[in-house]
C-alpha cells in the first residue's frame, strides 16, 4: 500500500499549527504589501494583514512559486510514495493549473496528483479532510484525486460582505454601484459553486443578508443535497473575516434553522487571498458532502 501525503495551501484555512495536528502539509500563500513579500501564517498574521488592509496600503496576493511548490514535493517524497495536492480552485486562480503542469515532469509523474475540485476556504478544508481519511483507509493518490474531482460540486459557499469597497478595488463592481450600496446599506450575498463567484442576492443590512444565506443553505439541503443529508453525510461551516463575534451570533441562528441536522459547525477565518478581495466584516456559511 502506497504511503500518501496530503498537501494543500493556506486558502484552505488550515494554519501551520493545525497542519501539524492533522498530519497534512500546507503551502503558505504569498501576499505583497507595498511590494514587500509575506507568507500567510508564516511571516504575517491575520491581525497584521487587516491592519495593513485598513490603512489603505497597496495589498495584492500571488501564488506559490514553482520553486516553492517543487521543493515541498521533493521534501514530502522523501517520506511518502505519493502526494495528493489540493490547491485553491482553478476558477479563482492559476495556482492549480500551474501545479498540474509541474506535476507532468518526469520526476513527479505517477507520484504527484494535483486535484482540481474547484474549492476554496472551508469546502477546500473538507476536501483535505476527506483525502486524509481516504488515504488512511488505503486509497491511492490517483484514486483520491479522481473521487475528489468527481464530487467537486457537492458543496456550496454563501458570502455576505460588509463593504463593497474591496470588490470595487478588484474591479468586480463599479464605483457608482459601490457608492449606492453604501448609501442604501446593501450587503450583497455572493455564492461560490464550482469555482465561480456569482451574486446570489442583494440584502438591506447584515441581518437580512444572514437570512438570505440561511435560505440558500436550506434550499441546498432540501434539494440537491437531500440524499446526502438523509445519509448524515453533510457538514455546515461558518467563515468570517477579521472579527469572529458576528460568526458566533450567526452560529446560533444556523442551529435554530437546522434543529434536526446532525452536523459539525466549524468556524474558520477566511484566507488572506479571499479577504483581500472582500475586506473585513464579511461573513460566510458553507455546506459540503463528507466522503469518508
Amino acid at each position: 500500500m502506497a504511503k500518501v501525503a496530503i498537501l494543500t495551501d493556506s486558502n484552505s484555512g488550515i494554519t501551520q499549527d493545525m497542519a501539524k495536528e492533522l498530519g497534512v502539509s500546507v503551502l503558505p500563500m504569498p501576499v505583497y504589501i507595498n511590494e514587500k513579500l509575506y507568507y500567510e501564517d508564516v511571516t504575517i498574521t491575520q491581525e497584521q494583514f487587516y491592519n495593513f488592509l485598513e490603512m489603505g496600503v497597496n495589498v495584492h496576493t500571488s501564488q506559490p512559486s514553482p520553486g516553492d511548490v517543487m521543493e515541498r514535493w521533493d521534501t514530502l517524497l522523501k517520506d511518502y510514495d505519493e502526494i495528493v495536492h489540493i490547491p485553491m480552485s482553478s476558477g479563482l486562480s492559476s495556482t492549480c493549473e500551474n501545479a498540474i503542469m509541474l506535476a507532468r515532469d518526469d520526476d513527479y509523474a505517477g507520484k504527484v496528483f494535483v486535484v482540481d475540485n474547484q474549492r476554496i476556504s472551508v469546502t477546500m478544508y473538507q476536501s483535505v479532510m476527506d483525502a486524509k481519511r481516504l488515504a488512511e483507509q488505503g486509497m491511492g493518490g490517483e484514486e483520491i484525486k479522481n473521487l475528489l474531482e468527481k464530487t467537486k460540486l457537492d458543496s456550496s459557499i454563501y458570502i455576505s460582505v460588509d463593504t463593497m469597497e474591496y470588490l470595487k478595488k478588484g474591479g468586480r463592481v463599479t464605483a457608482a454601484a459601490a457608492g449606492i450600496a453604501t448609501i442604501l446599506n446593501i450587503k450583497p450575498v455572493l455564492q461560490i459553486q464550482g469555482g465561480k463567484l456569482d451574486q446570489y442576492s442583494k440584502a438591506r443590512g447584515m441581518k437580512s443578508a444572514k437570512k438570505d444565506m440561511i435560505k440558500a443553505l436550506k434550499q441546498d439541503f432540501e434539494g440537491r443535497f437531500k440524499e446526502f443529508d438523509e445519509e448524515g453525510k453533510m457538514k455546515i461551516y461558518i467563515a468570517y473575516t477579521k472579527d469572529i463575534s458576528e460568526s458566533l451570533i450567526f452560529e446560533e441562528e444556523i442551529k435554530q434553522a437546522f434543529p434536526n441536522v446532525d452536523y459539525e459547525l466549524i468556524k474558520h477565518p477566511l484566507s488572506l487571498s479571499v479577504s483581500c478581495h472582500i475586506g473585513p466584516g464579511a461573513l460566510a456559511v458553507a455546506c459540503s458532502r463528507v466522503l469518508a
